[in-house]
């Protein structure tokens, strides 16, 4: 029935129409935003999936960047104490060559100097962002030996989140502490000095000279109590030393060192204890030995040391018993009374600072691999999270353009459609001519 009240081809055609438009606009829509699911109205659970991945996205950014800072902190520290371990060798060697007769030590000193100069010069520009592993002020407030760089980012099925962190102790690695402790590696161990560990050796101290031909033994470190096995033993670390002056006859003082090196050399031992009176003699005899004190032979007794010299007319004297401490950056071989035992500690000193700076550098090393594998592993998961959204809400793009020259035409046949349905009603006028 055709009507001039109600064009129904003309209804039918418009809402055909409309429905083309309304699909036109939303694949344009795609094309332009790039994304089949833009907001929430588009599939609300890929929207609020996407938009929660995305957010975990930009903290993982954020970890990504603490893990190229910690990177950046550890190749600091790490170079540096490249650096330091190479004027360690340079500092032995010197010390090595002083130990030869004729050397002029003054000299060889003035190297030194400059090399211990060299190490805090090192130490305190091993700095990145404000950061510095190799000098520090332990006694700071807010100081914290070790070290976090945030590494991850979770989420758990019940949505609860995780930050992961790579934890550094720098307690070891640190050359030099501006507290009053001093316990950097090149420096002295202040806790050496105690009255404690001082007293333990006073009672060894003594002063002997021999009356002319009444008898043959001239000196002797008294068995008291103050070494008793597991009770009051004494333990020299690796920059502590005791020492003493002995003088026999009209023969040169000679000063007596006696370091961790000493006590473990004399006791095969490795923890620089000494546990008993006879430890206590050993390590003695060991030391004389090792200064080259002329003049006397060493007899040991449970519990002592007796001095015998070759002429029973010549005097003993021993004195100046102490517990000293010094570290790579006190070395100082011109000062009054060094001896060649005190240069040969201090050998053993700077080579057991290398050994620390050698271990605390490949720490540092281990740290820097793992930084690495993590910052890899970071991005790649990135990487992977985005293809994942991407595959929630992106719009296809090669779809989206063959969809849209589709409408296109669907849209131009409906606006001929709806034009003949309009015109429909020109026919019907014709027939009352």
């Amino acid at each position: 029935m055709s009507s001039i009240n109600t064009n129904v081809a003309a209804m039918t055609a418009l809402q055909t129409l409309q429905s083309t438009n309304s699909m036109m606009e939303e694949t344009q829509n795609r094309i332009s935003t790039g994304y089949r699911v833009s907001e929430a109205s588009d599939n609300a659970a890929y929207w609020s999936i996407a938009t929660t991945m995305r957010s975990d996205t930009k903290a993982l950014s954020t970890v990504s960047d603490s893990l190229g800072i910690g990177s950046a902190t550890v190749d600091t520290a790490y170079n540096a104490l490249t650096s330091a371990k190479d004027v360690l060798d340079k500092i032995k060697t010197l010390l090595t060559s002083a130990t030869q007769d004729g050397v002029e030590k003054s000299k060889v000193q003035d190297e030194i100097t400059q090399a211990q100069g060299q190490l805090k010069s090192i130490a305190s520009s091993a700095s990145f962002s404000g950061q510095n592993w190799l000098s520090v002020d332990s006694s700071a407030s807010g100081f914290k030996a070790v070290k976090e760089m945030i590494s991850s980012f979770s989420r758990s099925e019940t949505g609860a989140l995780t930050v992961g962190s790579i934890k550094v102790d720098t307690g070891s690695f640190a050359l030099f502490d501006a507290s009053a402790t001093k316990t950097g590696v090149l420096e002295k161990d202040i806790t050496a000095t105690t009255a404690a560990k001082a007293t333990r050796f006073t009672a060894y101290e003594a002063t002997a000279t021999d009356t002319a031909g009444t008898a043959t033994t001239k000196g002797t470190w008294d068995s008291g109590a103050t070494v008793t096995a597991g009770t009051h033993d004494v333990t020299l670390g690796d920059t502590d030393v005791m020492s003493f002056k002995i003088k026999i006859g009209s023969g040169t003082e000679t000063k007596v060192s006696i370091t961790k090196s000493t006590v473990d050399s004399a006791l095969g031992s490795t923890d620089g204890v000494i546990d008993s009176e006879a430890d206590y003699a050993a390590v003695l005899k060991k030391a004389l030995d090792d200064s080259g004190v002329q003049g006397g032979t060493w007899a040991i007794a449970a519990g002592s040391l007796t001095i015998t010299t070759a002429n029973n007319n010549e005097s003993i004297t021993v004195s100046s018993t102490a517990v000293e401490s010094f570290g790579a950056s006190d070395i100082d071989i011109t000062k009054s009374g060094t001896s060649a035992g005190d240069i040969k500690a201090y050998i053993n000193l700077v080579d057991k600072a290398i050994s620390k700076v050698t271990a605390s550098a490949s720490t540092l090393g281990a740290v820097k691999n793992r930084l690495d594998l993590q910052s890899e592993f970071v991005s790649n998961l990135m990487d992977t999270l985005e293809k994942g959204i991407g595959t929630l809400v992106d719009a296809d793009m090669t779809e989206e353009s063959t969809k849209l020259k589709a409408l296109q035409t669907q849209q131009q046949l409906g606006v001929q459609a709806l034009s003949m349905a309009n015109s429909s009603s020109q026919t019907l006028l014709s027939l009352f001519r």
